[in-house]
């Protein structure tokens, strides 16, 4: 039987703390959300691995050191109202709620909304809930919201994200292209959306994000 306790805390030692975050709220929460409880049974045993972990085909968890460096770029505070877009099964959810003050995750899959929210019951995020969607549009609903992740690649600006931001609010993820990647961060603030380049990281690109085929003439 693994033990996932002494896996959880070795990822933390060796993928989190080793890449330079030093946020204790999210060092703990990476210490106590329990990752095999989001990953498929046949993959509990890589469920810790420095690498992404395939869901369901074409959609998969962040490596950890990618997701702790993004909210970390973040800077979530406990005040913060934040959006996960592509919550998956709700892993990254589940963090989110124990460093923030309340977490929509967003999810296009019924499937995986329904694994997410089950989840999120049994580790008693209460202050988290999962709504389902098309990813690019975020959800109106909930906005305007402090803080937007986006748990995957994308290739063009998400605008409509940007649009859902409180002022002073922050939207992160990985802008992707064929090869390469960098985490990016938009700042929403009077009159303009500024932005910044954070660390070198590659994801798999989401759903709606991938920039439209040019016209060939």
């Amino acid at each position: 039987m693994p033990d996932y306790v002494v896996q959880r805390l070795n990822m933390v030692d060796s993928q989190v703390l080793a890449n330079g975050v030093t946020d204790e709220r999210l060092i703990e929460a990476f210490r106590n959300v329990p990752r095999e409880r989001f990953v498929p049974s046949a993959r509990r045993p890589v469920a810790y691995a420095d690498a992404e972990i395939e869901i369901v085909r074409g959609r998969s968890l962040l490596a950890p050191r990618t997701f702790a460096k993004l909210l970390q770029f973040a800077e979530i505070q406990p005040s913060d109202s934040v959006l996960d877009v592509g919550c998956a099964t709700g892993y990254s959810t589940a963090v989110l709620a124990r460093i923030s003050r309340r977490v929509i995750g967003l999810e296009y899959d019924a499937d995986l909304v329904r694994i997410a929210v089950e989840a999120l019951h049994e580790c008693g995020a209460r202050n988290a809930s999962v709504v389902q969607g098309p990813l690019p549009d975020g959800y109106r609903g909930g906005a305007p919201f402090d803080v937007i992740i986006v748990e995957g690649g994308f290739q063009r600006s998400p605008e409509h994200l940007i649009a859902q931001l409180a002022e002073g609010g922050r939207l992160v993820g990985i802008l992707q292209d064929e090869e390469h990647g960098r985490a990016i961060l938009y700042l929403k603030e009077p009159g303009r959306v500024g932005r910044r380049i954070g660390f070198d990281a590659s994801a798999p690109v989401l759903s709606g994000f991938r920039q439209p085929a040019g016209f060939v003439f």
